[in-house]
């Protein structure tokens, strides 16, 4: 890893907050931080260098919102996302910086079309508005589809937070039961990407090192966001996910 500079020490401080604030208030916002990353280091490392980040704030979401979470939901998903995960690793032995940032961009914005058109066709077949935590409002064929994505995202740059964020709210999830259910997903998949990240050489001594510069950085964000959650709007909370989303995907096309 070459030498950082301050500005992209605080660029990477910055992301680091928004892990934090992403993880307690708005899921989706987490793709800003993984682009900055890998703008700043290179793609492969970077995603290495956030995975200890992002455990930490799902430890302090998991803390937050523990008793929300869907557990149906996150049995279904799993099986789907294992299979992800493991294509991920395979993608990852041969796929270089810019192969990463074009596949994710790409898979992210292709996603959001999807998850945009299901949530119409849905409101125009259901005509009302979901009003438990719980999910239940796609098939098990959307669940497989989203979870190996979401599998192979988060393998190969950590970007399985917003597609799971877009099939939470196509499965009809409130806010509490989103953060929630995203909250247990994320802290058991992260920990269970450690072995694999460490046998590709994503994590060592020196992305540590920088780490520990940088986990300091997420605790105020997930403050903020948990003073912040209780004051989005429901619709407001969708559109900055989808918002989110979309930008990150951007991001990564374009750097």
């Amino acid at each position: 890893m070459d030498t950082i500079s301050l500005w992209q020490l605080a660029a990477l401080a910055a992301a680091s907050t928004l892990v934090g604030f992403s993880k307690t208030a708005v899921s989706g916002a987490n793709t800003i931080s993984l682009a900055v990353f890998a703008a700043v280091l290179p793609a492969r490392e970077s995603t290495g260098v956030l995975l200890p980040i992002l455990i930490v704030g799902d430890l302090l979401a998991v803390r937050v919102y523990r008793r929300h979470a869907h557990w149906p939901t996150l049995l279904r998903l799993f099986p789907a996302v294992a299979v992800g995960v493991v294509a991920g690793t395979v993608f990852m032995l041969w796929a270089d910086d810019a192969a990463v940032r074009t596949s994710i961009g790409a898979i992210l914005l292709f996603m959001t079309g999807v998850t945009l058109w299901r949530r119409r066709y849905a409101e125009k077949e259901a005509g009302k508005e979901a009003e438990t935590e719980g999910g239940g409002g796609t098939s098990r064929t959307a669940a497989r589809g989203y979870g190996v994505l979401g599998g192979f995202t988060t393998m190969v740059a950590n970007a399985g937070g917003p597609v799971m964020s877009l099939y939470l709210l196509s499965a009809g999830f409130r806010k509490l039961g989103f953060l929630g259910t995203s909250a247990w997903f994320f802290l058991i998949l992260n920990v269970s990407k450690v072995p694999f990240s460490v046998g590709l050489g994503l994590i060592d001594a020196q992305s540590l090192l920088l780490d520990a510069c940088l986990l300091l950085f997420v605790l105020p964000g997930a403050y903020l966001g948990r003073a912040c959650v209780d004051r989005i709007n429901q619709k407001v909370f969708d559109r900055i996910v989808i918002g989110a989303t979309v930008v990150g995907g951007l991001q990564l096309l374009l750097i």
